[in-house]
């Protein structure tokens, strides 16, 4: 027996925001993919029968899974990259 998933279950409020960002045609598609699989977990299916619905990874489906039932909604948002941040506009040597 495999370990047990976490029970995900919806607000009214989180499926609304899920379903517009699913939805949304401006919406980063990797959000979009994230918001649809929270929908489908909610629906009460294992990892596996979403994995095969939506042609993801079980580790994929696990990671999305977990982090929403920890952070919600703010846990289906990128986070910052790590590495240099953004680069100024001002030339590091202006010449003569």
């Amino acid at each position: 027996m495999g370990r047990p998933i976490p029970e995900l279950i919806l607000t009214a409020e989180e499926q609304e925001t899920l379903l517009r960002w699913a939805r949304r045609p401006k919406s980063a598609q990797a959000l979009a993919q994230r918001a649809r699989l929270v929908l489908v977990c909610a629906q009460g299916k294992s990892n596996t029968a979403v994995s095969r619905e939506m042609g993801l990874t079980l580790q994929t489906i696990g990671k999305w899974r977990s982090r929403f039932v920890v952070h919600r909604l703010e846990g289906l948002l990128d986070e910052p990259r790590p590495g240099a941040r953004g680069r100024s506009a001002t030339p590091l040597w202006s010449g003569c």
